[in-house]
Formats: C-alpha cells, sequence, structure tokens
C-alpha cells in the first residue's frame, strides 16, 4: 500500500510540473509568434490588452470601431513604415472573417496551398485549421453571421461569400481565419435602405495594425495617440508580457503545488523503503552468509527504489502530455491555439534528475540500518 501511495504521489506531481512547463512554454512561443510581426496596434478606447487580443490575437471583442479617415491620417506619420486596417464582425460557423488587404497574409508568412487568392469582393481564402474542419471545396459558397460567436439566426443571405483558395499551415492565428478584403465587410453590413455613396462617407474599420522605422516611433505616436485623439494605441510587446506575468503568477502556484507534492513522495519512498528493509531483514542477513557484502545490498534497495521512481516518473509524463492533448482539444474551440505533445526538454530532464537524487538520498537513509545488521540474531529470530 506504501508503494502504491509513493508511485502515486509521484505521478501526480510530475503530472503537474510537465504539464505547466509545456503549456507555459507553448503558450509563450504562441503569444510571441503571433504579436511580433507588429509594433503597434491603434483602436477604439477601451482596454489596450483588450484591444491586442482582439485585433492581433482574435481572442476578444473588439474595443469598438474607428474612423478609417482618422486612421488613415494617423498611418501617413512619417514614423510609419507600413499600415494594416483590419475589420471584422462577422463569422462563419464560429470562425472570424477577417477583412484586410494582401500584406496581411504575407506578414504572417502565408502562402496559397491550394486555389487562389481573393482578388474580388466576397472572395476569400481559408486558414489551414479552418478548412480542414469545414467541409467546404474551393469554388463553394457560403453566408456569414452577424458576431463573433457562431450565429445561423443574423445570417447575411443576401450576401454570400465564396472560397477561392486555401493558405498552407503557419502555425499562426492565420490558420484560423477566413481573410477577405474590406470591402466586402463594408458592403455585408450595409443597409438595404442605405446609399452606396453616404455609406463611403463614413466606412469604419476594427483596427490599424502599424509597423515602425525604429523602436522611438512606437512610443512617441502611443502617447501622441493616446493622449491628443480619440483612438488609443497599445503595444502589443507590452501587452503580451503583462498578461504572461499575470499568468505566470498561477503556473509558479501549481509548480510550487508540484514540487510540495513531489517532497511527500519523497519522504513516502523513503518511509516504504524503510519498511521494506525491516520486513526483509532475514533475507538481506541470509545474502549476507552467502557473500553479499554491505554495498550490494544498498545496492538492491537502491534499484527498488530506482524502479518505483521511474515507473512514477515515466508515468507522470505521459499522463501529462494527454492532459496537453485533452487541453487542446477543449482549448482550440474557444482560443484556436494548439498544444503539442512534445518531446521532452531540458526542465523535464533537470526535474528527472531531482527524482533521482530524492530516490538515492532516500535510499541511503532507509539502508541505514544495514550497515549495523546482525546476521546471527536476524537468522535467530527467523
Amino acid at each position: 500500500m506504501n508503494t502504491l501511495l509513493s508511485i502515486l504521489l509521484l505521478t501526480l506531481s510530475i503530472l503537474l510540473a510537465t504539464f505547466v512547463l509545456q503549456i507555459s512554454k507553448q503558450l509563450n512561443h504562441h503569444l510571441e509568434k503571433n504579436s511580433k510581426p507588429f509594433d503597434m496596434v491603434i483602436g477604439a478606447k477601451g482596454s489596450p490588452l483588450q484591444l491586442v487580443l482582439s485585433a492581433i490575437l482574435h481572442i476578444d471583442n473588439p474595443t469598438g470601431n474607428i474612423s478609417l479617415d482618422e486612421a488613415l491620417r494617423i498611418s501617413k506619420n512619417p514614423m510609419i513604415k507600413e499600415a494594416i486596417p483590419v475589420s471584422y464582425g462577422d463569422n462563419y460557423r464560429g470562425y472570424r472573417i477577417l477583412g484586410t488587404s494582401d500584406e496581411y497574409v504575407r506578414k504572417y508568412g502565408a502562402t496559397l496551398k491550394e486555389g487562389e487568392l481573393n482578388t474580388k469582393n466576397f472572395e476569400t481564402v481559408f486558414g489551414a485549421e479552418v478548412a480542414k474542419n469545414l467541409n467546404l471545396s474551393i469554388g463553394d459558397s457560403f453566408v456569414s453571421s452577424h458576431g463573433l460567436i457562431q450565429n445561423e439566426i443574423e445570417a447575411h443571405d443576401e450576401k454570400p461569400f465564396v472560397m477561392t483558395g486555401i493558405l498552407a499551415p503557419t502555425g499562426t492565428v492565420v490558420d484560423h481565419l477566413i481573410i477577405t478584403n474590406l470591402e466586402s465587410i463594408w458592403e455585408v453590413h450595409e443597409h438595404k435602405d442605405e446609399r452606396l455613396e453616404h455609406h463611403e462617407e463614413h466606412k469604419e474599420i476594427t483596427a490599424l495594425l502599424l509597423n515602425f522605422r525604429n523602436p522611438i516611433g512606437a512610443l512617441q505616436l502611443s502617447r501622441s495617440i493616446n493622449k491628443d485623439t480619440s483612438l488609443q494605441g497599445a503595444l502589443p510587446k507590452f501587452e503580451i508580457d503583462r498578461l504572461l506575468n499575470f499568468l505566470g503568477i498561477g503556473f509558479q502556484a501549481i509548480n510550487a503545488i508540484a514540487m510540495a507534492i513531489l517532497l511527500v513522495a519523497g519522504l513516502s519512498i523513503f518511509i516504504s523503503l524503510i519498511k521494506t528493509v525491516r520486513e526483509r531483514k532475514h533475507e538481506l542477513a541470509l545474502l549476507r552468509t552467502y557473500g553479499a557484502t554491505t554495498f550490494q545490498l544498498l545496492k538492491l534497495v537502491f534499484f527498488e527504489a530506482l524502479f518505483l521512481s521511474l515507473i512514477g516518473y515515466i508515468l507522470g509524463w505521459l499522463l501529462g502530455r494527454i492532459s496537453i492533448l485533452l487541453f487542446s482539444a477543449l482549448d482550440s474551440d474557444t482560443y484556436k491555439y494548439h498544444f503539442e505533445a512534445s518531446t521532452p526538454d531540458i526542465k523535464e530532464f533537470l526535474i528527472l534528475v531531482i527524482v533521482i537524487f530524492m530516490t538515492i538520498l532516500a535510499a541511503i537513509l532507509a539502508s541505514y540500518s544495514l550497515f549495523k545488521l546482525n546476521i546471527s540474531k536476524n537468522l535467530a529470530d527467523a
């Protein structure tokens, strides 16, 4: 019973530790990879983190729309190297339809896998994950639903889109988007009683994604926009670093719990070994009479402890990877991120070293009585 408890505790601690390490590592990689293409995002006033999450990571609602004219005026600033407008507000079966320019796709290194890029209004290209999960072929048409959550009630039946191409996988947010041009987003939201000429005078976008000629430009323009305009400028790297710091507190807490369980597991192994040595004193004394040395008896105890530790570590590691796959399956529906069951990294090997060291220490302490083993007394007591 003690042996089983030791293995279960060790398995639980390794499961928690490896799960948190991999989720933290892969989440950092996802967030950095998706935010790296842009230096700043301009949008409606509100939470800068929400603006970054919605306009760059596409996992939140936008803070609102902004005037296209005002955004274009800002984009003419000489410090700005390039400006890419994005507009959204509709979805198809839960996948966001993003209106933007061809430069957006290029910024993420996306290339065409099949079909053609969208060149006309209401033509769309599908990200790799969208194409994989939706049963559509090149040339098929579909209608969008209003909002960012799957909703068949408010469907724009009179404005169908057509899929013209599929993008190759990039491992970025592009894989989870349906991309069209800005004009399609504007046109699909026109009211039937609204003249196009009037609508064009009031074009809006959701956000403007910027890159600067130098880092100083981002800081200077961010202050200027936030202070002197009705818009806000948010720096993706800064906001995501803040987010990771918040998440890091939770990850550290879980890791602390995992380490506490690991220490309890080590104590449990130690107690289990002491009990084993006491119960097998007769067998150990008998081995001594056949010529076994104290060191050889120590090796027996150590290898038994090591066997238990390795079973616990391997089970914990495997269950940790299974947990990552389960988490990824649940998470992909909400945040469209995939977490992989990757090979062990250096930190996980370090945990294994700690487990082995803990096992050696427990084996030595538990085997202390072997140095004072009274062979004749133990054989006589038997």
